[in-house]
């Protein structure tokens, strides 16, 4: 039954997501090859993970674990149930050694690619300019040196969900992939 439950909201929360934000996938995700990848982006809202994870093909989705702080989702019955059994999430504990989350990323990738922000937090103005990165990204690519890392900016997400809001305003978004490094 939970299983039956994580799909149907899997398929319902990806239809809301691209019906409100009418993200389309970028044709480079959409013939995204084979392997395990770390797909990393700008922070902007709690619902990034969302429009990349929505514009990944299914078969790939099944295989992609975003990561986020462990402090927000499982704060509460129903986030702890999407992070666990939707999204199979990787929770990093902002209270634990850094090294801890370098090792739960690690182990993640031996079978799944990883969706994460490293400038850790969402960013909250306009301005275009990235915050600086954490230092995990780089140490990650360090221990795993043939996993390839893709880019991708995202665009309009934090005047979708504001940081504050529970309910989404509905805007365009748009994702946009650079090349594998």
């Amino acid at each position: 039954m939970k299983e039956f439950l994580a799909a149907a909201l899997d398929f319902i929360l990806c239809r809301i997501t691209i019906f409100i934000t009418g993200v389309r996938p970028p044709q480079e995700l959409l013939n995204i090859g084979e392997g395990t990848k770390i797909y990393y982006a700008n922070h902007a809202s709690h619902g990034d993970f969302l429009l990349i994870f929505v514009s990944l093909p299914y078969r790939v989705r099944k295989r992609v674990r975003p990561v986020a702080a462990a402090e927000y989702w499982e704060s509460g019955p129903v986030r702890r149930f999407l992070a666990k059994n939707v999204f199979n999430m990787v929770l990093i504990s902002r209270r634990k050694d850094p090294l801890e989350a370098l090792t739960q990323m690690n182990e993640a990738l031996q079978t799944h690619s990883l969706i994460i922000f490293p400038e850790g937090t969402r960013k909250m103005n306009d301005d275009l300019a990235l915050q600086p990165f954490k230092s995990g990204i780089f140490r990650l690519a360090q221990q795993c040196p043939s996993v390839p890392l893709v880019p991708i900016w995202i665009k309009n997400a934090r005047n979708v969900l504001p940081k504050g809001f529970m309910i989404p305003i509905p805007l365009l978004c748009e994702l946009i992939v650079g090349e594998e490094i």
